[in-house]
């Protein structure tokens, strides 16, 4: 192992010295082997599981407070279970593809071939999944990857870009640590492929840094994602389920349920689910070490500003705070889930993406009107949907566009490695995860052997003959 690290914001020079260093690295190894590939994913394996006290207490002291099970889970466990399935299913995905022959004689397949060294910008919220999620992708791709961390969690990108020079050498994978500066100066490089999880606004910065050297894009970003409770839905699962997702890392998650809407009748109902099941999984906050903290002051104050923002805008506001518990101390940075209802789309808390333990209920007539209001806004990450009812199911699955559906649940779907996870609009484009990732980061070529005789290119021959053309209108009119 090299131990090199670049220092820590490094100028764009620096930067794209290195990255020229390691395409060169690629070009002189050639496309590596399944077994280098999983040597490769062994050793992220590894990284993680060696590594995981002292990662899940980085991440709590960059918080502040976070519960060391809901990092378990998350930060260590999923990556962990991406890389194995990656690693697994990678004989399967690299194998030669069966010929087709497309003109007598002739033949042609598919290579997936890697693209080279892959950028990946990973945001603060989950800040390993969310780095080495791509990351498997990239390596069961057969490429190299640079990774740009979060400023925002600082002890853990700095402890992450320490175990990646001490596992990876450095022209395979290595760890870029700065600001904002930086982050624009890492986007701006001529990568094979760059991959971005984080805002919808940031990422119009990414997408035009990088089209500078037509650099390919994933986007990985957030939004409002819907919950519709179907009039036939039951209330209590409903609340159980979105609550359970919406105190999960206190809301900051770009995949947390973003608004409800549910039926103008059961609104109070809904409340009282509501006020249930929080209730039981928090009967305190303040010292739980269960319920996690916002990253920083500015998210902890910027909550506390949306809820103003709806009061002033007529809407009711329902803490779901523990009684005579006092969340507003702004070094403790815990902010109470709170119902915003009567949300309106003049508030600021349904015009911009929570990210935080915030709930605004929008009621409905219809379950046409719920599908209604959710097309006339952006398409979200996820949608999803509380129903018992074959035909409502099919009817929200036709009608509304999003990144995936869940039908009576919330995030399930990011767990399965099986399944694509991407958004759609303005909630990304591209997918990972399993063979998705290992498609979405190699090459498709397409190679074609042609026939002893080159009859298909004999058309092409001029001078052209009579036979020629009648042989032509007679394939047009067949």
């Amino acid at each position: 192992m090299s131990n090199f690290k670049l220092p820590v914001a490094p100028t764009a020079e620096q930067i794209g010295a290195h990255l020229e260093a390691m395409k060169q690295a690629q070009l002189r190894g050639g496309p590596p082997s399944i077994a280098l590939r999983k040597d490769r994913i062994e050793r992220a394996i590894d990284m993680l599981q060696t590594n995981r006290d002292a990662l899940v207490e980085a991440i709590r002291a960059d918080y502040g407070s976070r519960s060391r099970q809901q990092t378990m889970l998350a930060d260590v466990l999923t990556p962990i279970e991406g890389l194995r399935f990656n690693r697994d299913h990678l004989d399967e995905w690299m194998r030669v593809q069966p010929s087709i022959e497309p003109f007598p004689g002739a033949s042609a397949r598919v290579e997936y071939q890697p693209l080279g060294v892959v950028g990946i910008i990973s945001p603060w919220n989950f800040p390993i999944v969310l780095a080495i999620g791509p990351l498997a992708s990239a390596f069961a791709a057969g490429n190299r990857a640079m990774l740009k961390p979060s400023e925002l969690t600082p002890g853990t990108s700095e402890l992450l870009a320490d175990l990646i020079a001490y596992y990876f050498d450095a022209d395979e994978f290595t760890a870029v640590l700065g600001g904002p500066e930086t982050g624009a100066a890492f986007s701006a490089q001529a990568f094979d492929h760059l991959v971005f999880t984080g805002s919808t606004q940031v990422a119009h910065h990414i997408m035009r840094a990088a089209s500078d050297n037509l650099v390919p894009v994933t986007l990985e970003l957030g939004g409002k994602s819907p919950v519709i409770v179907a009039p036939d839905a039951d209330l209590r699962c409903a609340a159980d389920r979105v609550l359970t997702v919406k105190t999960f890392n206190a809301g900051q998650i770009c995949l947390s349920p973003d608004y409800v809407l549910v039926e103008a009748g059961r609104v109070d109902a809904f409340v009282q689910h509501a006020k249930a099941s929080v209730a039981q999984m928090y009967p305190s906050m303040c010292d739980n070490p269960d319920y996690t903290s916002m990253v920083n002051r500015a998210g902890f104050e910027r909550q506390h500003a949306l809820i103003a923002d709806a009061l002033s805008k007529g809407a009711s506001v329902v803490s779901l705070a523990p009684p005579h518990e006092n969340l507003s101390d702004p070094a403790v940075r815990k902010v109470a889930p709170t119902l915003i209802i009567d949300a309106t789309d003049s508030m600021r808390v349904m015009q911009e993406e929570i990210f935080g333990p915030l709930l605004p209920v929008v009621t409905y007539e219809t379950l046409d009107e719920a599908i209604a209001y959710v097309n006339a806004h952006p398409r979200p990450l996820a949608l999803y949907l509380f129903s018992d009812e074959p035909g409502a199911r099919d009817r929200v699955a036709a009608h509304t566009t999003s990144g995936a559906m869940v039908v009576n649940d919330a995030m399930t779907h990011v767990f399965v490695d099986a399944l694509p996870f991407g958004g759609v609009g303005a909630s990304g484009m591209g997918h990972y995860h399993g063979i998705y990732g290992f498609r979405t980061l190699s090459h498709a070529k397409p190679v074609l052997v042609q026939s002893d005789g080159g009859e298909s290119n004999l058309l092409m021959r001029a001078p052209y003959p009579q036979a020629g053309e009648e042989l032509i209108e007679k394939l047009i009119s067949a």
